[in-house]
């Protein structure tokens, strides 16, 4: 099952999501969906209590759903109940909740967008712009995050060649290209900047993604030159590749004299942007 990971966003909350290349659908997470329909401090326990129930009205919707891997808020994966479209229609009609409908219609949405977007990838582009400066983030941020996207792709195609497998040989590398540069892990990076369930570079500053971009660039090219057989020397490769972005971020620094990473998160800035904006209407 080939599998690419994606959160998707209902009313600005974050729901986790794999979409499976061969079946053609989206595995969503049930937990994630519950939270946002009853709006409960604890949707696990909502959603166990719902499905003992499910069971014990011999519904085969709590018996089929699957469990996938996805990233916890610890930024760990773990082993989590989802659904296809298909089953989540149907749990929706099991939870009463005013947001049952919008939500129905975003799920066919999201479904539908999936099969246009194989058909046509710019779409994927296309959408990923107007999710980005609906958050709000500036012109100049979202055409370097695109750019960044773009990078990443290059960087896993690359590994991919190399025969290393996605999930955790991919997030190994990851830590040491972040680690090189920054001298900090993805996760000491995203405590930094007070971050959870929350994509690392989508709290970047422009700076700090221009600097991993290079580091992810870096990676690819000196892993397409040197050709690594073995994980440990893709792991080397990772290391150089972090240190090409290290040295200039240490030469930026020195004619700055400010540091380029900080707890500047997308929060904080969308936030001194919206007050900006008032301040200038009034």
């Amino acid at each position: 099952m080939k599998k690419d990971t994606a959160i998707k966003l209902f009313e600005q909350k974050e729901i986790r999501s794999l979409w499976d290349e061969v079946q053609e659908k989206w595995y969503i997470s049930i937990v994630d969906v519950v939270g946002i329909l009853t709006e409960s401090p604890n949707p696990r326990k909502y959603w166990s209590v719902l499905k003992t129930r499910l069971k014990n009205e011999g519904s085969q919707l709590a018996t089929n759903c699957s469990q996938l891997k996805m990233q916890s808020a610890d930024g760990k994966f773990y082993l989590t109940d989802v659904a296809d479209t298909e089953q989540l229609f149907r749990l929706i009609q099991s939870i009463p909740s005013p947001k049952a409908e919008p939500f129905k219609l975003w799920l066919a949405k999201v479904a539908s967008e999936r099969l246009d977007e194989m058909q046509d990838p710019e779409l994927s582009i296309d959408r990923a712009l107007e999710q980005y400066m609906q958050l709000g983030y500036s012109e100049s941020w979202i055409n370097q995050r695109l750019k960044s996207i773009e990078i990443r792709k290059e960087l896993t195609d690359e590994w991919k060649k190399r025969g290393l497998k996605e999930g955790a040989q991919f997030a190994t590398l990851t830590d040491i290209i972040t680690k090189a540069w920054s001298d900090k892990t993805t996760k000491e990076y995203k405590i930094l900047k007070g971050l959870k369930k929350e994509n690392l570079r989508d709290n970047m500053t422009n700076t700090e993604l221009i600097l991993n971009m290079l580091a992810e660039a870096s990676t690819k090219d000196i892993s397409a030159a040197t050709n690594p057989e073995t994980f440990e020397e893709s792991k080397n490769v990772a290391k150089q590749g972090g240190n090409v972005a290290k040295v200039a971020m240490k030469e930026l620094e020195a004619k700055t004299g400010k540091k380029v990473v900080t707890a500047i998160n997308a929060k904080s800035v969308l936030k001194e942007a919206a007050k900006l904006k008032i301040n200038n209407k009034i």
